[in-house]
């Protein structure tokens, strides 16, 4: 016995000392925050100028905040490039689930994990913990779709009443009775398969928040992917829980719904910090398409343009503004270049990482960024913009949307521009509506 104690003593005794070193070379957790329906302009680090969001503020101060990220107009799109790293040609995704120019318009079984790659599969053939918490991509079935998507653990608002997991009613609140479920009070979440009941007092973005919080250590000796697609911010308002007054409640609006959205996401990245995670975790915060009524599903850069700030100390430089351009394309790539995880094999990508940007190794990245909605395209340089209904612009350096429309120039510099601009669109089609789209 005291042979053993011996052994298992200098067992631990080099288990602790080898720890930090596996520490070290751990390759770095991610933590992805997306927001519903948030352009740039929200943000108070973007210029807005009533919306409080400090923690969002700080976030940017630590890390860095990109001027110009573009992603789709509209949801399901959006997340569907988010998670593949490839356009809508690519993959049938050119518009809101169900509607045409979207694969679920004529294939109500679609499968986005079984028909694509995602950055969960990759992730988690790398070794890495999956987890995502909040909303899917808005077509329902969430319960068979997530598992196959790469995710481990998850606990998502399950919008379609018609759509939970079989035999199951959900006993909660209704948006639309007997179709869209309750996102916000006494909501319908469904976690790994399993309906959670819930109560009139619960707010289902601090129940998605408070999961988030909890995945945080679960993987203890891996590295983790959280993957986290915030309820918050869109409409209906309801009224929001009322931080500087616990147990009360204060009036739904767009800006109670930013608040409330910053507050959330400093709740998380304070307890990331406590757990000693933060500086060994890059911190992606985006919204997944411009703001409802400010730009949301139109082809224009208000419906594209979507604040996007990094943050990870002692990796991504701090306190920068950056200008290089990116898309959502890219994120995919550059998971994959911190993680050292190979690319999906076989699929065109078409997006670039972005880690030498963010480690501070350039500041030049893309020479041009791309979206699109249902037939139409939006294209974007560091000075001109094509928007989807043919206006061309010439938006100098600014980003406030005040440009000066070029379309019928006759300069020739305009002309030359708008020339390079249509030799870029044959590389990336439309949908056809009256055709099949690309995939490849």
């Amino acid at each position: 016995m005291k042979v053993f104690a011996r052994i298992h003593v200098a067992l631990v005794f080099i288990f602790l000392m080898a720890s930090p070193l596996q520490a070290a070379k751990q390759p770095p957790n991610f933590i992805f925050i997306l927001v519903d329906d948030l352009g740039a302009d929200q943000l108070a680090s973007y210029g807005h100028p009533a919306h409080r969001t400090p923690n969002l503020d700080r976030l940017a101060r630590e890390g860095m905040q990109f001027r110009t990220c573009y992603t789709v107009p509209v949801c399901s799109p959006s997340r569907a490039l988010l998670l593949t790293g490839r356009y809508g040609f690519r993959t049938g995704w050119f518009n809101f689930t169900g509607r045409p120019g979207s694969p679920t318009a004529t294939n109500a079984n679609y499968d986005l994990g079984r028909a694509e790659k995602t950055f969960a599969h990759m992730l988690k053939q790398a070794g890495y913990a999956t987890g995502l918490a909040g909303r899917w991509l808005e077509y329902g079935n969430e319960h068979a779709q997530i598992p196959s998507a790469g995710f481990d653990e998850y606990l998502v608002w399950a919008i379609w009443g018609d759509k939970l997991p079989p035999g199951v009613k959900h006993t909660g609140a209704w948006e639309r009775s007997g179709a869209v479920t309750s996102r916000y009070w006494n909501p319908c979440l469904i976690r790994n398969g399993e309906y959670v009941p819930t109560q009139p007092e619960d707010y289902g973005p601090d129940l998605v928040n408070k999961f988030c919080r909890e995945f945080l250590p679960r993987p203890r000796y891996l590295p983790f992917l959280l993957y986290y697609p915030m309820i918050l911010v869109q409409s209906p308002y309801p009224r929001v829980p009322d931080v500087e007054h616990p147990g009360q409640r204060k009036k739904g609006n767009l800006q109670s719904f930013v608040e409330y959205t910053d507050h959330l996401v400093g709740k998380l990245v304070d307890e990331l910090d406590r757990l000693g995670l933060g500086e060994n975790t890059i911190v992606f915060f985006a919204g997944d398409n411009g703001t409802e009524g400010l730009g949301k599903r139109t082809a224009t850069e208000r419906g594209a343009r979507v604040p996007f700030i990094v943050r990870c100390p002692g990796t991504v430089k701090a306190g920068v503004i950056c200008d290089a351009l990116t898309d959502f394309s890219d994120v995919l790539p550059t998971l994959a270049e911190f993680a050292g995880a190979p690319l999906p094999r076989g699929l065109v990508l078409d997006g670039r990482s972005l880690a030498p940007v963010l480690t501070g190794k350039t500041t030049r990245h893309r020479e041009w960024i791309f979206s699109y909605l249902e037939d139409k395209r939006i294209l974007r340089d560091s000075r001109w913009l094509l928007e989807g209904d043919g206006r061309f612009y010439d938006c100098g350096s600014d980003r406030d949307g005040q440009y000066a429309e070029v379309t019928t120039a006759s300069s020739r510099e305009a002309r030359r521009a708008r020339a390079r601009f249509d030799k870029i669109l044959q590389q990336l089609p439309a949908w056809d509506p009256g055709g099949a789209s690309i995939n490849n």
